[in-house]
């Protein structure tokens, strides 16, 4: 795992630069440590099949997606969001990874809520220019366990970023990616936009120490090779304008589970490495986990987030 760093490259992010294709290498049995976890409810499933055979028959014309609403951080991207129940007087909250907290990689297993935090992070408009500067007042949630997310509240509510900047934070999608759908990963820390298709899922990913639950893994082509830096950036649906995950990490070397090289799991334990091949965590489950006054409420009906 890598992310940028200012004037420099700690590690060129949980996103390699590496530009060969996806290719599957033959499966070998999965380490112990890769241990089943729980499934994605059905709905979500049943959603994403749906969602995939409409979307093969949809005419509907794309979403314009700009950098409105992304952040630039000190070492990576992320952006304002909210959920499909928040309210303008909420406090806002910025999402990135985990791994790009200012106090480094957590462990495996490891959870943060509600740490106080003064950081701040460069909001940016629609044709990626600065808007301004926001503060954030605590870490609502981060781990690097299950999923690769970081939430910051900020000092700021949604009515007066929109107020004070006339920018609007984008709204996490509240059901499952759906494969095939082409997506938007926008870079906040490079200012740019990244043009990819949802190839599939891995059922587990793992790299390092540690695993990561049902990822979104991009297509492979040439307008999608995010590299360090890109690390947190939203991944917009491009249909809905919706963001359906986060950014996180590539393989980089064809390495089998390593840092900075990610491996897939499947159901039976079976390994599976695919050299440059990038992935995303989906965010759909953390709609479930956010309740009144953008409080991360872990013991919420669905919420599945990992507890510290």
């Amino acid at each position: 795992m890598k992310k940028r760093l200012v004037g420099a490259l700690l590690a060129s992010a949980l996103l390699g630069a590496g530009t060969a294709p996806a290719v599957a290498a033959p499966a070998v049995t999965a380490p112990a440590v890769a241990a089943p976890a729980v499934t994605a409810p059905a709905v979500a499933a049943s959603e994403s099949a749906s969602g995939a055979k409409s979307g093969a028959k949809s005419k509907s014309k794309p979403v314009v997606v700009d950098f409105a609403g992304t952040v630039a951080l000190s070492n990576c991207s992320g952006s304002v969001v909210r959920m499909p129940h928040s309210q303008p007087d909420d406090p806002a909250l910025v999402m990135s990874n985990g791994h790009c907290l200012e106090t480094g990689f957590l462990g495996a297993g490891e959870v943060i809520v509600d740490r106080p935090s003064t950081r701040t992070f460069t909001l940016l408009d629609a044709e990626g220019g600065p808007a301004g500067t926001l503060k954030a007042s605590k870490i609502a949630y981060a781990t690097m366990t299950d999923t690769d997310v970081s939430l910051y509240e900020l000092t700021s509510t949604y009515a007066q970023i929109r107020s004070q900047y006339g920018i609007k934070a984008l709204e996490l999608n509240a059901t499952h990616p759906v494969k095939n759908r082409s997506v938007k990963v926008v870079s906040g820390y490079w200012k740019k936009i990244y043009s990819c298709g949802v190839d599939g899922f891995a059922y587990r990913l793992k790299e390092g120490v540690w695993t990561w639950k049902d990822s979104v893994r991009y297509t492979s082509s040439d307008a999608c090779q995010t590299i360090g830096g890109t690390s947190g950036s939203p991944v917009i649906d491009t249909r809905t304008g919706k963001v359906v995950a986060v950014n996180n990490t590539s393989n980089e070397d064809g390495e089998r589970c390593t840092l900075n090289n990610p491996c897939e799991v499947d159901r039976r334990g079976n390994v599976t490495v695919r050299h440059g091949a990038r992935y995303a965590q989906q965010t759909y489950g953390i709609v479930r986990c956010v309740a009144h006054d953008s409080k991360i409420d872990l013991d919420r009906k669905g919420c599945r987030l990992p507890k510290p």
